[in-house]
């Protein structure tokens, strides 16, 4: 069954394991809605990928991925081997093209555990070995106060070294509010965008004074990649505001950013930070991202 998390200012919903069954996002920890209670407001920062039945990829609230740009073991795998998928389990490889994130692939799905405790739930995908890659996974999702922690341990069990990316997807509408002018987002740093995906994406963004606004409600998705987050001497972070809800939500973490990308649509804001994920075998990587939740 689905699992809820509340310490009376923050309640968390979390999809049941297996849930959520396609080949892209990590089954575990997949968080569907967080809501938070200010005096006798109550503000929701999660929304689906997609509006429109069937289509995207079945994402939906705060929903991590591995491996979007460098699937494990993926470009030595023989069309028709397999190759592990953190978090979702051994997908088959179906031809010579480069690995797609977004394409659905026959499965084997690691074995994966619940505990539940006061506060907090733990998630555990135990190892399958696949040509030398196996590994063990614990995420942790607890709450203090006004903050969600996801906290992560990946033990490398096999023979061969883990090179791969690690990033949630925050698919955030505070409120569900439409994307426009009442949102600002800003992160470390002085903000802009190196490199948008298009023209759109530069007409529809307006960054000035460190602050990321949109021009106008958007009518299809945008992408760019942020910069600026790289000049900052304090940790990195995010932070989205819907002034006329008047709340917001600011991620952090205890890792480095490799990289930051900006993805969204008319319903959704969606800020991406990654982590580089390198473990030799016989060792363990631990990393932590913080959500603040408040309001204005």
């Amino acid at each position: 069954m689905a699992h809820q998390l509340s310490n009376g200012i923050l309640t968390v919903e979390l999809a049941d394991v297996g849930s959520y069954s396609g080949t892209r996002f990590d089954w575990t920890g997949f968080i569907t809605q967080v809501t938070l209670a200010a005096g006798t407001a109550k503000h929701t920062f999660c929304v689906p990928e997609s509006l429109q039945p069937g289509q995207g990829t079945g994402g939906i609230g705060l929903c991590g991925e591995y491996g979007i740009s460098r699937a494990i073991g993926y470009e030595e795998a023989e069309v028709g081997e397999w190759f592990p998928k953190l978090g979702v389990g051994l997908l088959q490889k179906q031809n010579a093209e480069p690995y797609l994130f977004h394409h659905e692939f026959p499965l084997i799905p690691f074995e994966k555990h619940v505990q539940a405790a006061e506060g907090r739930i733990t998630y555990t995908v135990e190892p399958l070995d696949c040509r030398g890659y196996s590994m063990r996974l614990n995420k942790t999702v607890s709450l203090h106060g006004d903050i969600l922690e996801i906290a992560y341990e990946l033990e490398n069990t096999g023979t061969k070294p883990i090179d791969t990316e690690e990033y949630i997807h925050n698919f955030v509408g505070i409120n569900g509010a439409k994307v426009g002018a009442g949102y600002e987002l800003s992160w470390s740093g002085t903000p802009r965008v190196d490199e948008p995906e298009s023209e759109y994406t530069v007409g529809l963004l307006d960054i000035s004074g460190g602050i990321v606004r949109w021009n106008r409600e958007p009518d299809r998705p945008f992408y760019g990649k942020p910069a600026g987050w790289e000049q900052a001497e304090a940790e990195w972070y995010w932070e989205l505001r819907h002034l006329p809800s008047g709340a917001g939500v600011r991620e952090s973490g205890d890792f480095r950013a490799a990289r930051i990308a900006l993805w969204g649509e008319r319903h959704v804001i969606s800020p991406e930070v990654f982590v580089n994920i390198n473990v030799l075998p016989r060792h363990s990587k631990h990393w932590r991202r913080f959500y603040r939740f408040f309001a204005l």
